[in-house]
């Protein structure tokens, strides 16, 4: 059996195709560079299909779904009224 040239991931509902060794990161670069760069600097979160968050070095399986969140600023949450 050959391997794949290339896996088919959806970031948000939009399909990309990846190499077999790509990781979660990966897949959100070929998405959309800027998210990407955001999800590194904590200002996205990267979710599997159930809104589970997942590491950005996570392997890739073809057809696995991702969401990009934006992560909340609970700073704002502990401040009194």
């Amino acid at each position: 059996m050959t391997r794949p040239e290339t896996l088919r991931v959806f970031i948000d509902a939009k399909g990309v195709d990846v190499a077999p060794d790509a990781t979660a990161i990966d897949a959100v670069e070929a998405y959309d560079p800027a998210i990407a760069t955001a999800v590194r600097a904590g200002e996205k979160i990267l979710t599997d299909s159930r809104g589970l968050p997942i590491e950005s070095d996570s392997a890739l399986q073809s057809g696995a779904i991702f969401r990009l969140i934006s992560r909340r600023d609970r700073s704002a949450d502990s401040n009194p009224s």
